[in-house]
C-alpha cells in the first residue's frame, strides 16, 4: 500500500516545525508492514490518506480525498488512534529536522479547568510510557508534553529517575506550580533541562504558589531567568496584568502570553487581548511598564483595541 500523510499545522503555519506525535507514530506502524509512507501530494493517488489536526482554528485542507483519515483534537475532541498503533515507536525520520525525542509520561489531568480540552479527550490522569521508552539514543534531549506530570506519582518517579542518565528534558506545556512540595523542588533541580524550567499562571491563585516555587528553587541555586512562565490571558486584561506585574518582580523571568481560543465554544480573543499577548507581552514591554501605561503612551494601539472587531 501506498500511504499519504498531512500534517494541517505545518501546511497551515508554514514554519510549524514540532513534529506531530500522531503521524509520526502511523508512519512507524505503515512502514512496519511494508507499506509506502510519504508526505501527501494531492496530484497522487494513495490506498489510504492521514490526516492530522490538532488546533480547531487551523483551516481544514478541501482538496484531501473524502475518503481520508481525520484525527487530532483540530477534528475531533474525542479521536483517538487504534490501540496498535498508539503502541508503536514514532518514526522520527518523516521530521527529519527535528532532533530531540517528544512523548508523554502520563496522560490526562485531574483538574478541570474550563478554557482546558484534556479532562475531557484523555480523562483523569493515568501512566502512558517510562521515559526509557521515549528517548532517542540519537540525543540526549527529551521534550514531554504532560499537562500535568506532577498530579501523578508514577510521573514523579519518572522525573525522579532520569537524574543522572545523561538526558535533558523540557516540559512543553508547563508544570502546576501548586503541587512542587520540598521533595518535587528537589527533583526539578537535580534534573538536567534543555534550556526552562517552565509552569502556567493561568489564574490569580497561582501567582503565590509560583512565587514559593522560585523561592524554594532558589535555594536550590536554579535562578529566575531559568524559570519561564506561560500566562493564560482571558478577557479581563486587569486580571491578566496583575499576574505579569506580581511575577516579573522575579528579575530575569521568562513570561509568555496564550490569548484564550476555543473555536468549538465560540472563544475568540478580541483585539486587546491580542495586543497584550503579541505586543505588550511578547515584544517585553511588560518588562518597562504596566499595561495601562502601555495603554497610555500608545495612542494608535489604544484606538485600534476600540475598533469594532
Amino acid at each position: 500500500m501506498t500511504i499519504g500523510i498531512h500534517d494541517s499545522e505545518k501546511e497551515h503555519f508554514k514554519k510549524k516545525t514540532f513534529p506531530n506525535y500522531a503521524l509520526m507514530k502511523i508512519a512507524a506502524y505503515h512502514k512496519q508492514k511494508g507499506d509506502t509512507v510519504e508526505w501527501w501530494d494531492a496530484s497522487k493517488a494513495y490506498d489510504r490518506v492521514y490526516s492530522s489536526k490538532i488546533f480547531d482554528f487551523t483551516k481544514e485542507n478541501g482538496s484531501l480525498p473524502l475518503n481520508t483519515v481525520k484525527g487530532g483534537t483540530g477534528y475531533c475532541v474525542d479521536s483517538s488512534l487504534p490501540e496498535e498503533i498508539e503502541e508503536m515507536y514514532p518514526d522520527y525520520t518523516i521530521y527529519p529536522e527535528c532532533n530531540y525525542a517528544i512523548g508523554y509520561i502520563t496522560r490526562g489531568c485531574p483538574r478541570k479547568c474550563p478554557w482546558c480540552l484534556v479532562p475531557q479527550k484523555e480523562g483523569n490522569i493515568k501512566p502512558y510510557r517510562k521515559w526509557k521508552q521515549l528517548v532517542r539514543f540519537d540525543t540526549p534531549d527529551l521534550v514531554l508534553m504532560d499537562n500535568n506530570i506532577l498530579a501523578s506519582g508514577f510521573g514523579i518517579g519518572q522525573l525522579k529517575d532520569m537524574i543522572g542518565k545523561g538526558f535533558r528534558i523540557d516540559l512543553n506545556q508547563g508544570m502546576d506550580a501548586r503541587l512542587v512540595t520540598e521533595d518535587i523542588a528537589d527533583i526539578i533541580a537535580r534534573l538536567d533541562w534543555i534550556k526552562y524550567i517552565r509552569f502556567s499562571c493561568d489564574t490569580i491563585s497561582q501567582v503565590e504558589s509560583i512565587n514559593h516555587v522560585i523561592k524554594m528553587l532558589g535555594a536550590r541555586g536554579i535562578k529566575p531567568y531559568r524559570i519561564f512562565v506561560y500566562i493564560l490571558v482571558r478577557k479581563d486584561l486587569d486580571e491578566a496584568d496583575y499576574r505579569v506585574q506580581q511575577l516579573k518582580r522575579h528579575k530575569n523571568i521568562n513570561l509568555y502570553a496564550q490569548a484564550e481560543r476555543n473555536e468549538r465554544l465560540g472563544i475568540r480573543p478580541d483585539k486587546a487581548q491580542l495586543e497584550f499577548a503579541n505586543r505588550y507581552i511578547y515584544g517585553r514591554i511588560y518588562k518597562k511598564e504596566t499595561w495601562k501605561e502601555y495603554l497610555h503612551h500608545r495612542t494608535w494601539a489604544r484606538n485600534r483595541i476600540l475598533e469594532k472587531i
